[in-house]
């Protein structure tokens, strides 16, 4: 079996009371969040990404990848200990494992390629309807056929499929790079009209993800570096 890795996203939430505390408190909040960040970063894949401006219930997400769960485990509790966190909430989060997919020819990434960040990451969970999984696998096998050409065709698009079976309340968690967020709107209303929508249960909420570091995502907050 291919190595698989583990896939934590988490959306936070942070409370308007904490822009009103003084500068150098908010500062000193930023730089424990990032020492987090960085910590688990020596080591494992972490990204960070802003929300401000393309969503309202969150404003920062952290990408993290690792074999096990443990170091994502061991980031989280550094991430609460900070001070941020006090003046914060998990909007959103989801658990996955990456494995290799059964429909598609393309070796598909076990962990995010170095070097293949966009500018944009788009990401939501996904539930198949229970009628998708009494089909036959050559039948599955012929619809996704057609639902992978359609992907094709937009070829500044890269996906990245995760499973939650049994790990997390969703099927799936797909996430798209993407530097230009018309081309993906363009393929996701293509993608409607395919077979293989007919079988989607849900694919909500979506985020739209601005890629940043710790830094900047953080300052992104406040408006203040």
């Amino acid at each position: 079996m291919s190595q698989r890795n583990f896939l934590k996203l988490t959306f936070i939430r942070v409370l308007p009371e904490w822009r009103r505390r003084a500068g150098a408190d908010r500062a000193q909040d930023k730089r424990e969040f990032i020492a987090a960040c960085r910590s688990f970063g020596e080591q494992h894949y972490l990204r960070t990404y802003s929300l401000v401006g393309t969503r309202g219930d969150c404003d920062l997400m952290v990408r993290a990848v690792a074999p096990t769960l443990d170091p994502i485990h061991e980031l989280h509790v550094l991430l609460n200990q900070s001070g941020l966190m006090r003046w914060a909430e998990v909007a959103h989060s989801y658990l996955a494992m990456t494995k290799e997919s059964i429909y598609s020819d393309e070796p598909m990434p076990l962990e995010p390629r170095p070097g293949s960040d966009a500018r944009y990451l788009i990401v939501y969970p996904m539930w198949k309807k229970r009628e998708w999984y009494l089909l036959s696998p050559e039948e599955r096998m012929r619809i996704m056929r057609g639902h992978i050409e359609t992907g094709r065709r937009y070829p500044g698009i890269e996906i990245n499929t995760a499973y939650s079976y049994g790990l997390d309340d969703q099927e799936f968690v797909v996430s798209f790079n993407a530097d230009d967020p018309g081309e993906f709107l363009d393929l996701v209303q293509e993608l409607r009209s395919t077979e293989s929508s007919a079988y989607t249960e849900s694919e909500t909420p979506i985020f739209t993800c601005i890629s940043a570091t710790p830094q900047r995502a953080l300052d992104a907050l406040d408006g203040e570096r």
